[in-house]
């Protein structure tokens, strides 16, 4: 029996914030306010955002993300050891976002998402998710030969130290009894591009993807009990992606991580079609994603039922989820649109009580 119902729906993490929201986290960052006096406002806000979800008829609902800068960003929130604004662009061609760089021995001061958890707890009696960055793609995007190396002399170095605090986290999070956790590593997907890999001055990538899929088999061992996914994407910004491509290259070694789905992106035509599926590992559960969060155009049901027929030709139906491509605005910065977003995923809702219907 698998962890999680055929065709039921989560939402990435992300959505897109209210221009006010925006603004507060800037103002944040910037020390126009203060960080108690921003979270008593963000208390008001996230209420908004898990509303949404359950309106829309998600299974699973996250908090939005509202109150993080980035999906990745949190880590460094989190953990002394980060100057700000030392990077710019990282895998993206287009994106000049500043991120923090790693420049001194790491030390959580806070924790990462399990404050988001709780509250996230208190408010809904739905099932949720709450995301975390994987090892890796913290390794990839916050770590720089040009900074980085008076603390970690490699980037595999700094990766490993990333690995306990992410592992504490987790547990923190069951612990909590949160229903599903996910793990974003959207790194290890922007590998297949050839365009990327180049970019940034990848020669081995084999040993790449065994970065990854040992950083978040060190994270969940020992937790079979738990319902790890992973997210993988092109990532985005503004409606385009940093890489484009088939995850052919990656797609064998998902078998070999110790987690129970894979939430990939996959509507979009950036992410290559469907022919990698052939061989997505028997063992996991797919989370398909079945919506276009880079289309303007709102899908209608039929449209999504449509990506998950053509995903059953490699896939079974028990072993399907449905879900965005991505976060509809993994940074803050992120110039979504929240109605869209809320449409959008009320079509994915009705497509997949149409498909339990169907399959019942």
């Amino acid at each position: 029996m698998t962890k999680a119902a055929p065709f039921s729906t989560f939402v990435v993490g992300s959505l897109p914030r209210p221009q006010w929201v925006r603004d507060l986290i800037e103002d944040r960052k910037a020390g126009r306010i203060s960080n108690a006096d921003a979270e008593t406002l963000l208390d008001d806000a996230v209420p908004s955002a898990i509303r949404m979800q359950e309106r829309a008829g998600l299974d699973y609902v996250s908090d939005g993300e509202w109150r993080r800068e980035s999906y990745v960003k949190v880590f460094a929130d989190a953990v002394d050891g980060f100057e700000s604004d030392l990077l710019a662009g990282g895998g993206s061609p287009f994106s000049t976002l500043p991120y923090p760089a790693v420049t001194t021995a790491l030390k959580p001061n806070r924790p990462i998402a399990t404050d988001e958890a709780r509250f996230l707890k208190s408010r809904s009696a739905s099932k949720n998710i709450v995301a975390v960055p994987s090892p890796y793609t913290i390794a990839r995007r916050m770590w720089d030969p040009h900074h980085s190396t008076s603390a970690y002399a490699t980037r595999d170095e700094f990766m490993d130290a990333c690995i306990p605090i992410v592992r504490g986290e987790v547990r923190a999070l069951i612990a909590l009894s949160v229903e599903a956790i996910q793990l974003d590593d959207p790194w290890l997907a922007l590998l297949v591009d050839p365009s990327y890999r180049k970019r940034e001055g990848i020669k081995d990538v084999d040993h790449e993807i065994e970065m990854s899929v040992r950083s978040v088999n060190e994270v969940t061992e020992g937790l079979d009990d738990a319902f790890i996914s992973v997210h993988l994407c092109h990532a985005h910004f503004d409606r385009r992606h940093s890489t484009r491509g088939s995850y052919e290259l990656i797609i064998e070694a998902l078998g070999h991580m110790n987690v129970d789905r894979f939430a990939i992106e996959l509507a979009t035509p950036d992410s290559g079609g469907l022919d990698a599926l052939k061989n997505f590992p028997t063992d996991k559960i797919l989370g398909l994603g079945a919506i276009d969060h880079t289309d303007q155009n709102v899908e209608i049901p039929e449209i999504v039922i449509q990506r998950v027929e053509n995903a059953l030709q490699y896939v079974p139906a028990e072993r399907i989820t449905l879900n965005p491509d991505c976060g509809f605005a993994p940074s803050s910065a992120n110039p979504m649109d929240l109605d869209e977003s809320y449409l959008k995923l009320t079509a994915m809702c009705q497509a997949a009580q149409i498909l339990k219907d169907r399959f019942s």
